[in-house]
């Protein structure tokens, strides 16, 4: 690996970003189809341990894995019209089998609402099928016509996780609403990825749904990127779709159902915002290498050296930590830049004085901090090491995210942080679409929607909208976007 001398994270983040991805082998972007890559074992490794704390979380709550089919028919796609509205600009069509063109087209699922409600009616009877909740874990196709980035703005969408609800009434269609802003809550804070949760505006809500929920976080170049959403649809797929069940009054109602996503966005959240100029920086939790050990070879020393370094590789994979001894013939420093350009976060050194000391030198990632401890202290300090650096890289996160948050009253303060890129800005808004829109314009930056986070910024009820001018107790999140 060359050694990267110019990486500047805050002031050219692309640069920074796209080194990092793609040499420490996350994903390869060469494959020859714009906006499509490949998953290296590294990466795929960092999205495995990832996914595991989604999938641990939905689990707890009662929600069950599925695997729906990638191609859903046309005239299914078609039936909520709204929904094919949204998404018509976006969508991959299948057109031929072979040779021979079809008589129905076929969509790639753009996302499966579609394919999995054509499938919910024939699964749902009487109220006692009810409620359902599901998820998948699958790959999702949309032609972004916009420039594509690595992780962020893609055309095949690999790590999309979809979970989808059906309940009796309203009212419980609402609480689970709540469950999901809860668990993604818990995933991202469990990720250290800081957060504002916003209700999108009517003009920018899934297609379809009756309001959509957003959690976005700010990149270091003071763009806001969308990590997750929660969509309340109403009855609106049920009535399309005729999913009904049967009331303990014998009568046949139309369900409401919920739908919560999030994609690789939150990897590319993962590396950017714990990342530094030395590259990047992984919680111990979803490390693809946890410890990697760096043997300091002197003349006439190496077997005794190199004896130490396997005892403790032994010793730490027997305790399930994921770690790596370093046997390549360069030399100490060039491995130390390796790994951490890879983020590994703690490097075991031992060298012949370890060796007659009966110790190991340990430098975690975060802090570049040494220290040293005996073989007998070190699984307890690494242990403890790993608890510290999560919660420092979380600490550290939400501190550079609420510096860049920033509470004003008029448009001019608006358009200037925005137009900068310095981060959000929060201004009293009347959730009124036309002022919406008109706020938007007069910015030009993006409104995320009425604030629901918090203790982000507190509001009085004496604010008024900049546009109509009357008051208001809600803020409006507004930033440039990804």
């Amino acid at each position: 690996m060359e050694e990267k001398t110019s990486l500047d994270k805050f002031n050219n983040f692309s640069e920074w970003f796209r080194t990092v991805i793609t040499d420490i082998d996350l994903i390869d972007t060469r494959y020859p189809i714009k906006g499509c890559y490949v998953w290296r074992p590294y990466g795929f490794k960092l999205r495995k341990y990832v996914l595991d704390i989604i999938r641990r979380l939905l689990d707890n709550t009662g929600h069950e894995e599925v695997l729906f089919p990638l191609l859903i028919p046309e005239d299914i796609f078609s039936l909520e019209r709204e929904h094919i509205k949204g998404f018509e600009g976006e969508v991959y069509w299948v057109t031929h089998g072979g040779l021979r063109r079809l008589e129905k087209r076929l969509v790639l699922r753009p996302t499966s609402e579609t394919a999995m409600y054509s499938m919910f009616k024939k699964w749902i009877h009487s109220h006692a099928d009810l409620p359902i909740k599901v998820y998948q874990i699958v790959n999702i196709f949309r032609y972004e016509t916009k420039a594509t980035k690595p992780l962020i703005r893609v055309r095949e969408i690999t790590t999309f996780k979809e979970a989808h609800t059906v309940h009796t009434t309203a009212e419980e269609a609402e609480k689970q609403i709540k469950e999901a802003i809860e668990i993604y809550s818990k995933f991202f804070d469990e990720l250290g990825i800081p957060y504002i949760i916003s209700r999108r505006p009517d003009f920018d809500k899934f297609a379809g749904a009756v309001y959509s929920i957003a959690f976005d976080t700010l990149m270091p170049d003071g763009r806001t990127m969308q990590i997750g959403t929660v969509h309340n649809l109403g009855q609106n797929f049920a009535k399309a779709f005729e999913i009904t069940y049967e009331d303990i009054d014998g009568k046949h109602q139309f369900a409401h159902q919920t739908c919560y996503g999030i994609s690789e966005r939150v990897i590319a959240a993962v590396v950017a915002i714990h990342g530094d100029n030395r590259g990047a920086i992984f919680l111990p939790t979803i490390a693809p290498i946890q410890v990697v050990i760096v043997p300091i070879i002197y003349k006439g020393e190496e077997e005794k050296v190199v004896e130490a370094c396997k005892k403790v590789f032994d010793a730490l994979k027997y305790d399930g930590i994921r770690v790596f001894l370093d046997e390549r013939d360069i030399s100490p420093g060039r491995k130390f830049y390796d790994w951490e350009f890879r983020g590994v976060p703690i490097r075991i050194e031992i060298g012949p004085k370890d060796v007659a000391n009966n110790q190991v030198t340990i430098v975690r990632r975060d802090t570049m901090e040494r220290t040293t401890c005996s073989l007998d202290e070190m699984k307890d300090v690494i242990k403890k090491l790993f608890t510290e650096i999560e919660e420092n890289l979380r600490k550290r996160a939400w501190e550079e995210f609420r510096k860049r948050i920033f509470r004003v009253n008029s448009l001019r303060e608006v358009k200037e942080i925005v137009q900068n890129r310095r981060g959000i800005a929060l201004i009293p808004w009347c959730e009124n679409d036309e002022c919406g829109l008109k706020i938007r314009e007069e910015v030009e930056g993006e409104v995320l929607g009425v604030v629901l986070s918090k203790g982000i910024a507190d509001v009085t009820g004496n604010e008024v909208c900049p546009i109509c001018k009357k008051q208001t107790k809600k803020l409006a999140a507004i930033a440039k976007t990804y």
